[in-house]
């Protein structure tokens, strides 16, 4: 009787160890997956690259997932578009093994090139400029279509899906974010914005607020400003558990960034949303426009966003 019990306890303690996630090894730095590209009925073939957090091969936890643009600039200088990267991985290590953040997916997804700002850029925003300001950005750009909503469904209808299904993530809008650079942040805040309900959390770096060359004049200052108060009161909306992070610098193009960032601020206080809560809204003094300086940052964004709750 007494070798039968202890054959049912050691059977039992075995099955709760083999329920427990397993530590990652200290050599474990977390592995990258290239999906190569994506084929896309709304965008050209996107290039996808994962990062897989330590610990993921080694367990059946389940993930939440960051999305990331300009995947290009994340991870390896060699891709980088300027010999910089965000250094993503990094800043996910350093915070997932100080215990700040629960472990996570980055989901790098590259940028079209020449592309970029028709695909970057919140559709719904030149609908709410003036004529004339529609018609100046429109000279500063390709003159092609903007593709903004198109770009998101490929996100949410193709990506994700696919993202969801081939890997142990928690497809809950609360594990899931979005974020990226200049008009990387643009297109973050726009993701939240048109799909409140898969997005949780976005990281608006640097964003790019006066969404074309800054060297407005004084009227048209005005009306890109009016056009973010009538965007946060009639498409964000009240913030209805989603949170935010924007930043800027003080240096190249993010010295043009703070009078258009405090117009929107005081435009989300106006809505409800509580600074530090729902969204924060920090200014790096002394840094400029650029990966480096991102890269240097992300610790607080990460930690901001991803924050244990």
């Amino acid at each position: 009787m007494i070798g039968r019990r202890s054959l049912i306890v050691s059977s039992v303690a075995t099955a709760v160890v083999a329920l427990m996630p397993m530590k990652a090894s200290a050599h474990d730095k977390g592995r990258f997956v290239d999906l190569g590209a994506l084929q896309s009925k709304y965008i050209a073939p996107t290039k996808v690259v994962l990062w897989l957090p330590p610990g993921y091969d080694a367990s059946k936890r389940r993930y939440g997932v960051v999305y990331m643009h300009d995947g290009q600039n994340l991870f390896e200088p060699k891709r980088s578009n300027f010999n910089k990267v965000w250094a993503a991985d990094k800043s996910a290590l350093r915070l997932i093994e100080a215990n700040k953040v629960k472990p996570f997916i980055i989901v790098g997804i590259d940028q079209p090139g020449e592309d970029r700002g028709r695909q970057y850029f919140p559709h719904v925003m030149a609908d709410l400029l003036s004529p004339a300001v529609v018609k100046k950005l429109a000279t500063q750009g390709n003159g092609k279509p903007i593709i903004s909503d198109e770009y998101l469904k490929f996100i949410v209808d193709e990506l994700k899906p696919k993202i969801d299904r081939d890997y142990r993530t928690r497809k809950d809008r609360k594990h899931t974010a979005i974020a990226g650079s200049s008009m990387g942040g643009l297109i973050s805040l726009y993701a939240i914005t048109k799909y409140p309900k898969v997005f949780g959390t976005a990281g608006a770096v640097s964003t790019h607020l006066p969404l074309g060359n800054p060297n407005w004049t004084s009227a048209e200052r005005e009306d890109i400003f009016a056009a973010w108060r009538t965007y946060v009161k009639q498409e964000l909306g009240k913030p209805g558990g989603r949170r935010i992070w924007f930043d800027h610098g003080t240096e190249t193009l993010d010295a043009f960034y703070q009078p258009y960032q405090e117009n929107l601020d005081a435009a989300l206080v106006a809505n409800g949303w509580r600074n530090g809560r729902d969204f924060s809204s920090r200014v790096y003094e002394g840094t400029p426009h650029e990966e480096n300086a991102w890269a240097a940052r992300m610790d607080d964004i990460f930690g901001w966003m991803l924050q244990l709750r």
